[in-house]
C-alpha cells in the first residue's frame, strides 16, 4: 500500500523498501512490529508526539526497545518540560492513529528529534504512516527527509553510578 510517508520520500528521490505486515490491534507494540518485519527492536524506530506546553509540539523517534527521556528530550528541544501528548489528541495534531504515526506528511511539520543510536546502523525501519506498513531506509536519508536533530533521547538502561532518579522533582 502507498502511504504519504512512501510518496515524500518518492517525491526527494529517496531510496526506500515498504514492508507489510499482519495488525494485531491488541498489540502495537515497536518489538512486536521488529519481529513481524524481522528486524532487531532497536532498528524499528517508534515516532511519538511530545508537547512541552499549549501549542507546542515535538517528535521523538526512539529505537523500539528504548524508553523515552522527557527530560532530555525538553533539553534538547529547548523546552522547560516534555510530555507524552494525550492519545485522543495524536490524530487531530497529526492526522495518523496511534501504530502509524510518522513524521512524514503530518497534518503540520513539527520539529523532529531522533535518538542518536540511528546512525548506528546501515537500515531502518519507520511507520510509513499506516497500521501494517513500514518504511525500510537509511539513517542519513530519514534524518535528511524528515529535517531532524539527533541527541540522546533514551533512559539508561543502567544507572552508571548515579544516583536512583527516583525522588528528584522535575
Amino acid at each position: 500500500m502507498k502511504t504519504n510517508g512512501a510518496r515524500i520520500l518518492e517525491g526527494l528521490g529517496i531510496p526506500f523498501e515498504l514492508r507489510e505486515y499482519e495488525v494485531d490491534p491488541d498489540d502495537l507494540s515497536a518489538l512486536t512490529v521488529a519481529k513481524k518485519v524481522g528486524m532487531p527492536p532497536e532498528q524499528v524506530f517508534k515516532t511519538l508526539l511530545t508537547t512541552g506546553g499549549p501549542g507546542v509540539y515535538v517528535f521523538a523517534v526512539i529505537p523500539g526497545d528504548a524508553e523515552l527521556d522527557f527530560k532530555k528530550l525538553a533539553r534538547a528541544a529547548g523546552l522547560r518540560k516534555a510530555e507524552m501528548v494525550p492519545l485522543k489528541e495524536v490524530q487531530p495534531l497529526t492526522g495518523y492513529i496511534r501504530g502509524g504515526v510518522t513524521v512524514f506528511g503530518a497534518k503540520k511539520s513539527y520539529p523532529v528529534f531522533v535518538d542518536e543510536t540511528i546512525i548506528l546502523f546501515d537500515w531502518i525501519s519507520v511507520s510509513a504512516g499506516a497500521r501494517g506498513t513500514q518504511l525500510m531506509l537509511s539513517p542519513d536519508d530519514y534524518l535528511r527527509a524528515a529535517e531532524a536533530q539527533t541527541a540522546d533521547l533514551t533512559k539508561s538502561a543502567s544507572p552508571e553510578g548515579h544516583a536512583s532518579p527516583k525522588g528528584h522533582a522535575g
